[in-house]
Parts: structure tokens; sequence; C-alpha cells
């Protein structure tokens, strides 16, 4: 009993307080405020409604209280079990007090002001005006009611509100306010972990998001670029690199073959085992032996001890063989021998070792025709090629450069602990009207050169000049009448529409993409398409 001589409402406060600031889950933390308040007889009902955003209006069953308020009370929680019939349970929220316009009745009335409301003993034989159902009341034998405002800094979360059979007296009340206090402060924590769950879910989903846009789109892993013949080369990646098949990078110089080599790697299932890289073109003729299958102690002079060779090094993983052409003709048959039989042994040693490697070559020479004349085995190159993969030179994946030059500026930047130069239009221009002979290579060197000599943020792009692919196409159409003779502003518009127009009818209408009107003038596809509809030559 509390200091009145009456019984408590709550079994144990103490332990509800305890376990409240333990429950970090809304709801579960509101049923069990509701429900441990309803454990004793004395209680007949404990609900909370909690100030929430005024939704689907028409359903509301006091429109006219309401008067189209941006917040109400909803019913969040019910418990209580009826004193006439055991049966029946008072836990639905879909009643007619599931809402409560702020300062409605006295739920509303608490809400609105901040104040609770607190009623300790109705013994009068008519209920007030304000309990909106008498005949509940005095069938129930409700004889106390407090209403608890749920303020947590300052703001009114919503109203606790508990009907006793009999009186509350004043330590119970006291109890009653300490509960409220506690579960405001309970309920802002628990919406605070929400919040949290909510952000970490959905950082988790941009972070996928995230990971399939740099391994499908914009960026490929290591390669830059988002054009669609880098896009053609990554859905063959997306192909093969599950796969143990045997893949052969085809193309010139500089396009980035040992790039694609390492994200085959990176996307296949021997991605935790190394990826070991052999340069066939810088390996000593006499050395190819030991390079690749490894030696014993004394194999030859100046063999001081026993070396694995790259296979074995490789073991489980995969070997990446640049510049395979270079493989002199006579080595091809054991290279082959090992591909075939996963079998080897090394330079002066009979024992024989088994080794499982899934193999890249690399090559800026016709394989095919090589193997056609006899320079290399036309089995070992059958053997090599089981899934070709060609990359495009840099001339052709035209609107990837501002891309790549703004990728290899940051990292020569870095490199050089100097400020990030700014890459202008007139830049960008420049670079895409340049051949690039040396692809992606010459590419980096040439941003890298320029970093070094930029004045501050100007970068000055230095070229070689009178190289092929200097000179715009456009700029390579001859002025009516004559080289001295100043055009006016109508005749250069002329003279670009009909520019555009020769490059539209020779691709047969099309604008992007590998052979596009846009790779033939030299500009973006985007800038051609603004050309067109500003010169009025769209359709």
């Amino acid at each position: 009993m509390d200091s009145d001589g009456i019984n408590p409402l709550f079994a144990d406060p103490k332990r509800l307080l305890l376990d409240m600031a333990r429950e970090h889950r809304l709801p579960e933390l509101l049923r069990m405020v509701v429900e441990r308040a309803a454990e004793t007889p004395r209680v007949a009902l404990a609900r909370i409604w909690l100030a929430q955003r005024t939704v689907d209006c028409a359903k509301c069953l006091t429109p006219t209280e309401c008067n189209g308020r941006p917040t109400c009370l909803q019913l969040v929680a019910s418990a209580g079990r009826s004193a006439v019939d055991p049966r029946v349970e008072w836990t639905r929220l879909d009643g007619a007090f599931r809402r409560i316009p702020l300062g409605a009745r006295k739920v509303g009335r608490i809400a609105a002001t901040g104040e609770p409301i607190e009623v300790p003993n109705l013994s009068s034989p008519e209920p007030p005006e304000w309990v909106a159902r008498p005949e509940w009341v005095r069938a129930e034998g409700i004889a106390g009611f407090g209403g608890q405002p749920l303020v947590h800094r300052g703001q009114v979360l919503g109203v606790l509100a508990v009907f006793a059979r009999g009186a509350i007296g004043a330590e119970c009340m006291s109890w009653l306010r300490t509960i409220a206090d506690h579960a405001a402060a309970a309920i802002a924590t628990a919406r605070a972990f929400e919040q949290i769950e909510e952000l970490r879910a959905k950082l988790e989903l941009e972070n996928e998001y995230l990971r399939e846009e740099v391994t499908r789109t914009g960026a490929f892993g290591e390669l830059v670029g988002g054009g669609p013949a880098l896009e053609a080369v990554a859905r063959q990646i997306d192909l093969v690199a599950p796969t143990d098949s045997a893949v052969l990078l085809l193309g010139e110089s500089g396009t980035g073959k040992e790039l694609v080599a390492r994200e085959v790697h990176r996307r296949s299932k021997r991605s935790a085992r190394p990826l070991v890289k052999v340069n066939c073109a810088a390996v000593p003729r006499e050395l190819y032996e030991s390079e690749f299958f490894g030696h014993a102690k004394g194999a030859f002079t100046g063999a001081l001890r026993d070396r694995a060779g790259r296979f074995e090094l490789a073991d489980g993983g995969t070997l990446f063989l640049d510049e395979v052409g270079e493989i002199p003709l006579e080595l091809q048959a054991k290279l082959l021998r090992v591909l075939q039989e996963g079998e080897l042994e090394r330079v002066g040693e009979e024992r024989t070792r088994k080794i499982n490697v899934r193999l890249i070559a690399a090559t800026n020479r016709d394989l095919r025709a090589e193997a056609e004349a006899g320079r290399f085995r036309q089995d070992l190159y059958y053997r090599l090629s089981v899934f070709p993969v060609e990359l495009p030179p840099l001339r052709k994946r035209g609107e990837d450069i501002p891309l790549l030059a703004e990728h290899f500026l940051a990292l020569t930047a870095r490199k050089l602990g100097r400020s990030k130069p700014r890459l202008t239009l007139a830049n960008v221009q420049q670079l895409q009207r340049y051949h690039w002979p040396g692809n992606v290579r010459e590419l980096q060197h040439v941003i890298e050169r320029a970093v070094i000599t930029a004045d501050g943020s100007r970068l000055t792009i230095d070229l070689p000049v009178g190289s092929p692919g200097t000179t715009s196409k456009a700029a390579a159409v001859p002025a009516a009448g004559g080289e001295d003779r100043v055009l006016t502003d109508a005749e250069v518009r002329e003279l670009e529409a009909n520019n555009i127009r020769v490059a539209l009818r020779q691709t047969k209408g099309k604008v992007s993409g590998p052979g596009g009107a846009a790779e033939l003038l030299g500009v973006r596809p985007t800038t051609l398409a603004s050309r067109i509809k500003v010169l009025g030559l769209a359709e």
C-alpha cells in the first residue's frame, strides 16, 4: 500500500523504470509501459497516445474539433481488462479514441497545454462533464484518473493515461509522473535508434548501389570512363571473369591491358589469391624457362639457391603474361605443355609439380597473323585466345578523355603534393582533337607534364605540334572567298551547320557512339546535340 493506505497502481515501478531504459525498440517500449501498468487489478485501462502527423482525415471521428490541424494524438498502445466481462481486453488501437485532436477532450488538453490532469478520486455520483463515456466509468468502477504529458526537452511527445478502479493515492500519482517522465526519455531514445537504423540501412543500400555503379558503369574498377567503348569491355569482363577460361587482351600499346587483367582477376573466384605479372618482352631469352618455371640450386651459373617460377607463385591465382607475342618460338611448346597438363618441372630438377593457374595474356601484335606466318605457334594461340577482348584506342574513346584527364590530374597533384589545377573547356577540346598514338599512357604523361609546368591553377597542355589529329575537322573546312576574308557570324554559323550536316550524312544520322557524328567531329555527343538544336538542324 502507499502512504495513503491505498493499494499501489504498479506492481514494481522501479523494475519498470530499469526495463524502459534498456528497451530501444519503440513498439515494444510502448507496449511494455501500458502492459506493466495494467498488470494490477486496480488499473482498468492504460493507454499512450503520441503526437503524430495527421493523415487520412476522412476516417476521423472528430473532424470539426481537428479543423485541419497538421498534428493530432494517435493511439499507439493500450492495455486493460473489463471487470464486468474478464474475457474482454482493451488492446485495440482502432476504436473510437484512436485519434484525438490537440486541445479536444481531456487527453487532447493535456497534450496541448503540457499540463497533467490528475483526478485522484471520482467518488461523486455523477462523473465530471469531460468524461466521454459515463456509463463505462460507472460499470467498471472507475474512481481515479491520471493523465500525464510525455515531455522531453520541452516538447510534448504524447500522453500517458491511466484509469483506476478506486482512488489514486498521492504516492501512486507521484510514481505515475515519474514513469511518464522516464517513458518520454525512453521514447525519444528509441526514436533516435530507429533513425540510426534507418540511416544505416539507407547507407547500406547506397553503398550497394554505388558498388554496382562502380562495377558496371562510369568507372569499372580501375578503368576510368563511361563511354560505349569501355562499357562493351566491361560487359565482356562481367562475362568471363567468373570463369577459369584463358583471356587474350588485344589492343595498341598504352590502352590499359594490365588494368583489364587486374579487373578480370578482381572479379574472379581467384581474387583472394595472387595476380602475378610477367612482362615477356623484358625477360632475357636465356632466362625464360627459369622465369616461368623456376630452377633448382646449381642448375646453371648464378643459380645460388632454389627459386620458384612465376607459374608456381601464381598457383591458385592468375598469371598475366604481358606482351606474350615476344616469347621465343622454341619456348612456346614448353609453355603450351604447362597450360595443357597443369604440370611443370623446375630447371635442373626432375620433380614434377602440379599447378592450377588461370592465364591472362596481352599483346599489341596481331597474333592470328603471326600464327599464320609461322612466327607464333597456332596451337598456343588457340589456347590463349579462348576469350579475346579487344581494347579500343583512346582516339575512339573521345568522350572518356575529360574523365581520364581529371583522374590523372588528381593522381598527379596528390603525388607531387600540389593543389589540383583546373581543367578548362579549352583544355578538354585540345585533348579531344589530338590523335593519341600513345593512348591512355601518353595522356597520363601529358597530364603529369602539365601539372609540373602549371602556373598556379592555370593548366597548359603541351602536345606535339603538327601531330595527326591536332587540327579539328571543322577547322579544316576552307573558308569561302580566300584566307584573308573575315567571315560574318552568320557565315560562320552556316559553315558550322553545313559541316554538321555532312557529318550526319556520312554517319546516317548517328550522333553518338563509335562511328557517330560526334566522334567524326571530335566533340562530345551532348555538345553536338546542343549545337544541332541551336542551329535548327533537328528534324
